[in-house]
């Protein structure tokens, strides 16, 4: 009886000694993922290691220059990132992403095909990019502040309120944030000036920036994720920015139960429409891991689950079913088929266009 339960104890013994004896670096499989800031529910990446035995190694930026300067230099040391489409297909053409083997993406087979569709202007057959959320770019506002500035029956829906001084300068007072973002800011100027939102002009560029300097005195801050937090707890009432944010706002002044009520709109003339991608680095150190967590990130429970918290509409058509309806039936994170219709993408710029409208935004931004 000793001698068989021996043998079984020495076994025992000699896995912890082989265990032991692996480095630690070893035994655990890590994924390394750069995505944006207050862009993952709660939860979400620890069921993921909890069920794969990945560590998830998270890092956060709120701007797409910061993440191109990262991919750009290349080393970046992340294995999953997400770029917003007109970024992604730039950086398609600098040759930094490696191209998605599908057959180790088996979930996408849930993606929807009219996000898909639109994603092709940027990324010709999905070939490297997979959409994580999408949204648009829209007017955010304290409900109650603004029937107090406009009167009780004032209705938001025009980019007017934005970009006419003398409709903006009455929000002064309660607090503006306005994305730091060229690439939403202008655009928006452009369309609202009759202009195409993806023009090259140097004399449309110049208008679309002209017109966001006469508003500039009245901005308190640009910034792309600050207004978040500062919507919600009142310290401002008015934002130029992303759909999904503004509505995590709306819940987190529900939960506070501050009495703060915050509105979002696309505007009548039309917005932008953005999207939002999950792809991997052409230098990514850890490459299964990194599909492993793509496809988890497209299950339909768990893209459900982010969309949930995050208040974005997300890639994944299967996922509708689980979405809660207060956010499916929403039309500013759902649009309808008419909405949809007034949207407009934006596209990657030749290098010299870009330098011309980064030089321009930091004209409008310092006033100078």
């Amino acid at each position: 009886m000793r001698r068989r339960s021996y043998l079984p104890f020495t076994a025992a013994m000699v896995a912890a000694l082989v265990v032991c004896s692996i480095p630690a670096e070893a035994q655990q499989r890590t994924v390394n993922f750069y995505n944006w800031s207050n862009y993952m529910a709660p939860g979400v990446l620890e069921d993921f290691t909890r069920e794969t035995g990945i560590k998830v190694v998270y890092d956060t930026f709120d701007a797409n220059e910061t993440l191109e300067t990262r991919l750009l230099a290349g080393k970046s040391g992340y294995d999953v990132v997400v770029p917003t489409g007109y970024f992604l297909q730039r950086q398609i053409t600098a040759k930094v992403f490696t191209r998605l083997d599908k057959s180790k993406l088996p979930n996408l087979a849930n993606a929807w095909p009219v996000v898909t569709d639109r994603l092709a202007n940027y990324d010709p057959g999905n070939s490297y990019g997979a959409n994580y959320m999408w949204g648009t770019t829209g007017i955010g506002f304290n409900v109650k502040q603004a029937q107090k500035l406009l009167g009780p029956d004032a209705k938001i829906d025009s980019w007017d309120i934005v970009f006419k001084p003398e409709h903006l300068a009455k929000f002064r007072e309660c607090g503006i944030h306005m994305l730091d973002s060229a690439d939403d800011i202008l655009p928006a100027a452009l369309g609202y000036l009759g202009l195409d939102p993806n023009s090259t002009k140097a004399a449309d560029l110049d208008k679309a920036a002209d017109l966001v300097s006469k508003i500039r005195p009245y901005v308190r801050k640009f910034h792309s994720s600050e207004y978040l937090g500062a919507m919600a707890s009142g310290e401002i009432c008015f934002v130029v920015g992303w759909s999904g944010d503004i509505m995590q706002a709306r819940s987190r002044a529900a939960e506070a139960r501050n009495g703060i009520e915050i509105g979002y709109t696309i505007p009548k003339e039309g917005a932008q429409m953005f999207f939002d991608n999950l792809a991997i680095p052409a230098d990514a150190k850890n490459l299964a891991e990194a599909y492993e967590l793509i496809n988890y990130l497209y299950r339909p429970d768990v893209a459900a689950k982010n969309s949930d918290f995050l208040s974005y509409a997300n890639g994944n058509l299967a996922s509708q079913k689980l979405i809660d309806p207060k956010i499916l039936n929403d039309k500013n994170i759902y649009p309808d088929e008419a909405t949809i219709r007034k949207l407009f993408v934006i596209t990657a710029r030749d290098p010299a266009t870009q330098r011309v409208i980064n030089r321009l935004w930091t004209k409008v931004k310092t006033g100078r």
